[in-house]
């Protein structure tokens, strides 16, 4: 992909990210992630999702409208976007790769975090952690972290998630806002889970093209695993046989699902073929 064509890219996510982030996402992530520290910072003109509960009658009173208290932990929120780059992800059979639709999730995650004044990093990985950037503030932030995934090289390895949780945890210590983004078609140690949720709030989000989970008849042909580059022949015909991968693949997603709600993590299975923001709206509605 060219400059140029990168640039092009990037712009369409931002036009269609913020138009989404700005009508209904910007307001749930203010209501659902703010600080619940108690010592006073600040007060600044009410915004919409604030709580009744810190509006500042006196000072509303004497300029008649409404003003809020801010909490000094309002101020300290960072987000973490980890995301898979390994060769899986860099696949697609509807309008989109999952890559350029992570991409899109990571814009409206980072257009939130902007919108609330928070800070956002981003972390890219595969068998290990292939690239950190460090949490900061703005719009032009949030471009250079799309820009990243976009132009990523995809990794034919399989995706170690408990080795991008473990850096992660060891870099940062505090509190934070977790988005785990990937396919999760490799294993993973469910401890690390357990661990990543107690210190931080965790979403783990399944990225899934329609044909991972049920592969049609078109006869006899040759699978090919792009992160292992094992080769294999299958006869797609056999109903018997595609019973068989789909009934495995659902079997996954429910463990997948057991592993997250047993970690106290929250957790989301998302198709290329739908619109991520209302799930990310009723995510957010839920905290």
């Amino acid at each position: 992909m060219q400059i140029k064509d990168i640039v092009k890219k990037v712009k369409q996510i931002e036009i269609r990210t913020r138009r989404k982030t700005e009508s209904a996402l910007m307001g749930q992530y203010h209501s659902a992630f703010k600080g619940q520290g108690m010592t006073f910072a600040e007060v600044r003109p009410y915004q919409f999702g604030d709580e009744i509960r810190r509006i500042d009658w006196n000072k509303t009173a004497r300029f008649r409208e409404p003003f809020v208290k801010v909490m000094e932990e309002e101020r300290e929120l960072t987000m973490m976007i980890l995301v898979d780059i390994s060769a899986s992800m860099d696949y697609g059979t509807k309008t989109k790769l999952k890559r350029e639709y992570v991409a899109e999730i990571a814009a409206s995650l980072g257009f939130s975090a902007a919108g609330n004044n928070d800070k956002v990093g981003l972390i890219l990985f595969a068998d290990k952690v292939y690239k950190v950037i460090p949490p900061q503030k703005g719009r032009k932030h949030v471009l250079s972290m799309i820009s990243h995934i976009l132009t990523a090289d995809y990794v034919p390895a399989e995706s170690k998630i408990d080795k991008a949780l473990e850096y992660m945890m060891g870099i940062f210590k505090r509190k934070s806002l977790v988005f785990l983004l990937s396919d999760f078609e490799d294993d993973y140690d469910s401890k690390i889970l357990r661990v990543a949720s107690k210190k931080h709030q965790l979403l783990g989000m399944r990225i899934y093209d329609e044909k991972d989970n049920e592969i049609p008849d078109v006869g006899y042909t040759l699978l090919y695993d792009a992160e292992t580059g094992k080769q294999v022949w299958a006869n797609t015909s056999s109903a018997r046989w595609r019973y068989t991968f789909a009934e495995a693949q659902k079997r996954k997603q429910r463990n997948l699902e057991e592993d997250f709600a047993n970690s106290s993590a929250e957790f989301l299975n998302i198709n290329t073929g739908e619109d991520y923001s209302k799930m990310l709206y009723n995510y957010f509605q839920k905290k």
